[in-house]
């Protein structure tokens, strides 16, 4: 074949058609929901379930923070993900890295559902577990970049907070169907079953969701944005290099922009659900009704953020969030420690509102200081980071000082998070957010 031919078939491949939006939203929404299904499964589970089954002959908070602990794993495997993913999302296109990252997700996922516990094998039971909470979190670290530039790089002029906000919403979807997967499951079927075999199906079962989601991004085209990479032959050939050599910068500021919205989001998840379950004694069911409810308002709040961010922009929409965030630190310990249950669901209330408003516009703002040849790697890098720094630890730091030192501190933790993301939205500039 002649150069002249091949450079004719590389235009047609590059020259695709472009996606429909309602494809292309549902694809990145629809991919994020599985991952943080099964991601927020493990976290329900490493409260309800793990302690007893995979930690056992310990006190019941040591137990806990131990499954915390594997918990966190996930969080420094996504940087590892980021990095692979983001490399193959960068040289080969977004669709492809975005199938391998769901099946690695959900491959770990579904060997969680049939692992032996602690009784069965002894301690290879917890080893297991953590190996695949690493392959969890190392799907993640590389599905999450993707899906965001899934969704802003077929944007339209003046909507990338609005696109980006669809694989946000996947994180409150996802964690409605897990809450309320395990809610009917304790209606159906009695508590000894639930922590003999029922706590096993929804791990199995996210087998049919990844179905699913392959089928829908197998559907669609690669990136308008990627595509034009490719025809100017703007790759290049170690993504991550060039991060860490041209864009320290942004990935440093980047990591603690998003802080805040790690550590609310998992003081207001998976922390308060073991508060509620272990410290104050709530029943299981109604711990994971206030779950769901707050994954409502969780998902309200993003779509409200994709809106209203679009039209104030969102370096300003990021500064008001993030003072509101660190006033509602003064409010956690009255609502959780005087208010009784109504105190309970106003933090949740509170808390998951100001969440979305943060989580809904994070994924546009921390994928925009990059170029188009690193992004996926920049962006994920960035997200994962901040994942270590602000989630890793927080269910375990805030289940820590709570137990040590009083429930004011905890509120303490979530406003010098928001005192630094603050500083770092600043220092970043309106241009790169």
């Amino acid at each position: 074949m002649s150069d002249t031919s091949l450079a004719s078939a590389d235009t047609s491949v590059v020259s695709v058609p472009p996606n429909a939006p309602h494809k292309v939203l549902l694809a990145s929404l629809i991919g994020t929901t599985i991952e943080f299904f099964d991601f927020y499964s493990y976290a329900i589970a490493a409260v309800l379930v793990f302690p007893a089954l995979f930690f056992p002959g310990q006190d019941p908070m040591t137990a806990l923070l131990a499954s915390f602990a594997t918990f966190s794993i996930a969080f420094f495997a996504r940087p590892f993900g980021a990095v692979i993913f983001g490399h193959f999302g960068d040289r080969i296109g977004r669709k492809a890295t975005l199938v391998a990252a769901l099946l690695t997700m959900g491959i770990s996922t579904v060997i969680i559902g049939i692992l032996p516990t602690y009784a069965q094998i002894g301690v290879y039971a917890p080893l297991l577990l953590a190996l695949c909470r690493f392959g969890q979190g190392f799907g993640l670290g590389g599905e999450w970049g993707g899906a965001v530039l899934m969704a802003t790089e077929n944007a339209p002029e003046g909507k990338r907070s609005w696109y980006g906000m669809f694989p946000q919403l996947g994180a409150p979807v996802g964690l409605f169907i897990s809450s309320g997967f395990y809610w009917i499951m304790l209606h159906v079927i009695s508590e000894d079953d639930f922590l003999t075999w029922g706590w096993r199906l929804p791990f199995i079962a996210s087998i049919l969701l990844i179905a699913l989601g392959l089928w829908v991004r197998l559907t669609i085209s690669e990136t308008p944005e990627f595509a034009k990479a490719i025809e100017k032959e703007e790759r290049v050939s170690v993504p991550v290099a060039e991060v860490f050599r041209s864009h320290k910068r942004s990935l440093a500021l980047g990591t603690f922009v998003a802080l805040v919205t790690f550590v609310l989001f998992y003081i207001c998840s998976a922390w308060l659900l073991s508060y509620n379950v272990k410290v104050i004694k709530i029943p299981f069911l109604d711990a994971l009704k206030i779950q769901i409810y707050g994954s409502v308002i969780f998902g309200i709040s993003i779509v409200v953020a994709g809106k209203v961010a679009d039209m104030t922009g969102r370096f300003k929409f990021l500064i008001v969030v993030t003072l509101l965030i660190g006033l509602f630190s003064f409010t956690l310990a009255p609502l959780m420690s005087t208010g009784g249950e109504g105190g309970i669901y106003g933090f949740v209330t509170i808390g998951m509102f100001l969440m979305g408003l943060t989580y809904g516009v994070i994924g546009a703002a921390l994928a925009a200081p990059f170029p188009t040849r690193v992004r996926y790697t920049g962006s994920s890098l960035t997200f994962n980071f901040a994942g270590i720094f602000g989630a890793s630890l927080a269910p375990y730091a805030a289940t820590w000082l709570q137990t040590n030192y009083g429930m004011a501190y905890v509120g303490y933790y979530l406003l010098a998070a928001a005192a630094i993301t603050l500083f770092c939205i600043l220092a970043m500039g309106r241009e790169k957010v």
